[in-house]
């Protein structure tokens, strides 16, 4: 019988694995292609390390997100419909949401949508002075946070009137742990069904009013005749093996746009500590800020940079073995729990040139990031993410020449194992001479 590979283990509670994961991370990858992770509380799990292995896993139907994948906050029994998104399905159940879904988050979508992200942007900068303290003002809380709720809003249809409440689930969702978290779902699920039902009655140019179109058209109607024999394109359905059966699309019903909403609100937090974590890396790295600046033709392959150097998600959702199996000779068993370190994927030397080095005018290679995942549940926003960012960014640039940390000594970061997040991001600023 072969011996099992040794395995380096990644202890999440580890003071340094916390404070510099891309090190410990990088470590392990370089001496195996498979990592053991673990913490008090919670089983093992393994963890992929490599960018081409990572690649190939989050594309392997013998590995499946499920409920377990997910945090469940205790929420009121009415909530619970609502709570299982197209990220908890797998195979033609995700498929057909994704299908009725993905146009709407296409990338001449999200470019069509920029000019209305840039007042929103524009909004809170021009508040931000008023924000100050003696000269200090928290970017987080006064702009990274509220920023992708405002966006949600704007794309959702939620009325203007309501948009400070939704701010605060946002702020609530981004801290992701807690009563507070549970407290919040009921509110964001209510303001939901208020909103379909108000898009019904009065449709406007949003995402609700879009998808209940499609709805009171009926849909578009597939049939799925044999394994891959789809006619889409949609990784979501070529990665997937299909047996012989008929895939009826009819429409979102009602509680699918709740959650899809939902869902939004979960996974729409990305570009608060993205956008945070960009403006610590820029002004950390005055060389690449001042060729950014020089050069702001160069704002969506540094987004992309950042996404792959300091994105926030350092671990991906973890998938479950349908199926005894082996990886790189180490035995998975069927229900062990699978996942990536994205934070040593997106620096794999086999992957990416330099890959520990800053570079807003790097490339784009063979080898994608993966930030936004891969495979069938690639994230559906990444367009919409990538544009906020660019956005965000580029006015903040723009606006406030002489940005700079309130300390010197940087931002401090939260204590979280799986993402790569600020408490908080203190700056001192002043304001340029014209918005033009």
């Amino acid at each position: 019988m072969p011996a099992v590979p040794a395995v380096p283990e990644i202890d999440l509670t580890d003071p340094e694995v916390i404070r510099d994961p891309f090190t410990a991370y990088g470590t392990a990858r370089e001496s195996a292609p498979v990592a053991r992770v673990t913490a008090p509380g919670m089983p093992p799990m393994w963890t992929l390390t490599r960018h081409e292995d990572a690649r190939a896993m989050l594309a392997d139907p013998r590995f499946a997100v499920t409920s377990g994948s997910f945090m469940r906050p205790d929420v009121p029994a009415d909530c619970l419909p609502y709570m299982r998104t197209m990220s908890e399905m797998n195979g033609t159940e995700h498929a057909r949401l994704r299908k009725l879904a993905a146009p709407a988050f296409t990338a001449r979508r999200a470019a069509a949508f920029r000019p209305r992200i840039q007042p929103l942007v524009d909004r809170l900068l021009d508040e931000l002075p008023g924000h100050a303290d003696g000269g200090v003002v928290d970017l987080m809380e006064h702009f990274t946070r509220p920023l992708p709720m405002d966006v949600i809003c704007e794309l959702v249809g939620i009325p203007e009137a309501d948009r400070l409440r939704w701010r605060e689930y946002g702020a609530t969702v981004a801290g992701a742990s807690g009563q507070a978290f549970a407290d919040a779902i009921p509110g964001i699920m209510n303001g939901a069904k208020e909103a379909v039902a108000r898009r019904r009655a009065e449709p406007a140019d949003d995402l609700i009013s879009d998808l209940l179109s499609t709805q009171a058209e009926d849909g578009d109607r597939i049939s799925v005749t044999g394994p891959g024999d789809t006619g889409l394109t949609d990784t979501a359905l070529t990665d997937t093996a299909l047996t012989d059966t008929v895939l009826t699309d009819t429409g979102l019903t009602d509680t699918e746009i709740v959650t899809l909403i939902w869902h939004l609100v979960m996974a729409g937090q990305t570009p608060t500590n993205l956008i945070a974590n960009a403006v610590e890396a820029l002004l950390s790295h005055p060389g690449r800020l001042a060729a950014l600046r020089a050069d702001p033709a160069l704002m969506p392959r540094a987004v992309e940079e950042l996404l792959r150097w300091c994105g926030p998600a350092l671990l991906a959702i973890p998938r479950y073995a349908l199926e005894d199996t082996e990886l790189f000779g180490v035995p998975v068993r069927k229900g062990e729990a699978v996942t990536v370190s994205i934070a040593a994927a997106n620096r794999d030397p086999r992957a990416f040139t330099d890959p520990d080095r800053f570079d807003v005018t790097r490339a784009a290679g063979t080898a994608g990031h993966l930030g936004f995942a891969h495979g069938p549940h690639f994230c559906l926003g990444a367009s919409l993410a990538r544009v906020e960012t660019e956005v965000a960014l580029a006015t903040l640039l723009r606006r406030f020449p002489d940005l700079a940390f309130a300390d010197p000594a940087g931002a401090q970061r939260a204590p979280d194992p799986g993402t790569w997040r600020l408490v908080s991001l203190p700056v001192t600023l002043k304001p340029g001479r014209s918005r033009a």
